[in-house]
């Protein structure tokens, strides 16, 4: 009876906390059924699904509870920079820290965000990039011989989900964390078996969903990841990036434990491996299944070939590719959906670009979702669930940059980066690399599908908001070198 009473007590104290009304000045407000649970699962289930009937319920503006908090969702491409551009009102740094909590037990009460962006801009860019490149590039090479069947009769079969991440991964790995192989630093398939594990448990993980069991697998599994990436930019000469041990430097200046660091390091590690895979397997999972783009793209690439020699790969260096990241750029707007979030830190007016204002409350959170609009926007993009290889290529070949809505063109027409201060600084990087490893795979070996009439599989709901998106599934092919002579 005492515990029925105290259970009643609890729901009506959250239901007192959590209840509030909408003010005429604020976003449409959905509060939900369930009482401070709000519309919490149904948005972790399905983000896409869920918003998208939200904006056909309420418009491109509305406040949401969810677990308690309520978040403010924009989904007006045209008015984005008022969120972006505005680090006064609106903190990007304090949801991340909830996440790395969450996901990583990483606690960094004295880390400058703005030392370790300037650090990796040093490393990601200009004649470092370069570097990188050439060391990634001769990773891919390595391990992709050693995946490969050596006789060119025999086609090895796998699935194309694991074939890109585990070697992009790995090649990954070996040239930000692990320095060279067979030497004696991690071996990279250890820590990419590991990895995996720990990547099926991530968004439950950012979400405080885990089951008992799962909780204490994804704890251990965690802890296992902390022990092989413990050597990883310790000293100078341990045989990761010069990036990673000046950040871990970064880190001991600000007084971080060997303990903090490593979880920091796990951080790099997903944040740093955790897309680039996957964006490699729908890229030629698209290309596989869309026999016109692969022509396309291939017929590319066998210009660029004709350039290589044996000392050099060409794309170590700049090399124009339109039509390659023309299908790059659409398999990115079909499948990166990472949320952009900012936590209102004072009460703020959000100007939209339709001369409409809204106040946003303090500690709200206010959240973008470019894979609904601009990315799947059928206002912006002609049947915007069709992979169109060519959708960001003019008629004379040349970059499409022009997309209109509501008859004004786009700033933002995509946005798989990010955007502002906050975009990805390795962007260029992650590009590079998967260019590389396509042009390798199609350029040296002969792949198809293991079933001709196969489809793309579907999306695993559940990463909506989480950066690339993975399937459920995977796409079964088969590949061989190629015979050149």
């Amino acid at each position: 009876m005492i515990c029925a009473i105290l259970l009643l007590a609890l729901v009506l104290l959250s239901v007192i906390l959590t209840h509030r009304r909408r003010s005429k000045s604020e976003p449409p407000l959905d509060r939900g059924l369930i009482p401070w649970l709000g519309h919490a699962l149904e948005f972790g289930k399905d983000a896409a699904k869920f918003i998208n009937r939200m904006k056909q319920k309420h418009g491109n503006i509305f406040t949401v509870r969810a677990a308690g908090r309520y978040v403010t969702v924009l989904l007006d491409p045209h008015s984005y920079d008022a969120v972006i551009n505005d680090s006064n009102s609106l903190d990007f740094t304090r949801y991340a820290q909830v996440l790395m909590e969450r996901i990583f037990n990483l606690r960094l009460p004295h880390h400058q965000p703005a030392d370790a962006k300037a650090l990796m801009k040093r490393h990601f860019l200009g004649k470092n990039l370069a570097t990188l490149n050439s060391t990634m590039g001769r990773h891919l090479q390595v391990l992709l011989k050693a995946e490969t069947p050596q006789n060119q009769k025999d086609w090895k079969e796998e699935g194309l989900f694991d074939f890109s991440y585990s070697l992009l991964f790995k090649a990954g790995y070996l040239t930000l964390f692990g320095g060279e192989q067979n030497n004696n630093s991690t071996d990279p398939s250890s820590v990419y078996e590991e990895y995996k594990k720990f990547d099926g448990f991530l968004t439950k993980m950012a979400r405080g969903t885990l089951r008992a069991e799962e909780k204490k697998t994804a704890l251990s599994v965690r802890e296992r990841l902390l022990e092989l990436l413990a050597p990883a930019g310790l000293t100078e000469d341990s045989g990761s990036s010069p990036w990673l041990h000046h950040f871990r430097r970064l880190l001991q200046q600000e007084g971080t434990d060997e303990e903090t660091q490593r979880k920091a390091v796990l951080m790099q590690l997903w944040a740093s491996q955790g897309n680039v895979g996957p964006a490699a397997f729908w890229l030629l999972g698209y290309l596989l299944t869309n026999p016109e783009a692969l022509v396309a793209v291939k017929r590319e690439f066998s210009q660029i070939a004709q350039m290589e020699t044996s000392e050099t790969l060409p794309m170590d260096r700049t090399v124009n590719t339109p039509v390659f990241d023309s299908a790059l750029e659409e398999t990115l707007r079909l499948t990166a959906a990472p949320f952009i979030t900012r936590e209102v830190v004072q009460e703020k007016t959000l100007h939209m670009a339709d001369g409409q204002e809204y106040l946003l409350r303090k500690g709200d959170r206010v959240c973008l979702f470019p894979f609904i609009s601009p990315q799947m926007d059928p206002e912006i993009y002609h049947e915007p669930q069709k992979y169109k290889y060519d959708r960001f290529l003019n008629e004379d070949g040349s970059v499409k940059k022009d997309f209109y809505k509501a008859g004004r063109r786009l700033k933002y027409y995509t946005m798989p980066w990010g955007a502002g201060t906050n975009g990805c600084v390795g962007k260029q990087f992650a590009i590079n690399t998967i260019r590389q490893f396509v042009y390798m795979v199609l350029t040296n070996y002969d792949v198809e599908l293991c079933d001709l009439h196969a489809q793309m599989p579907e999306i695993n709901a559940s990463r909506y908001g989480f950066g690339m998106l993975q399937p459920e599934g995977d796409l079964l092919i088969r590949y061989k070198p190629r015979n050149t002579h």
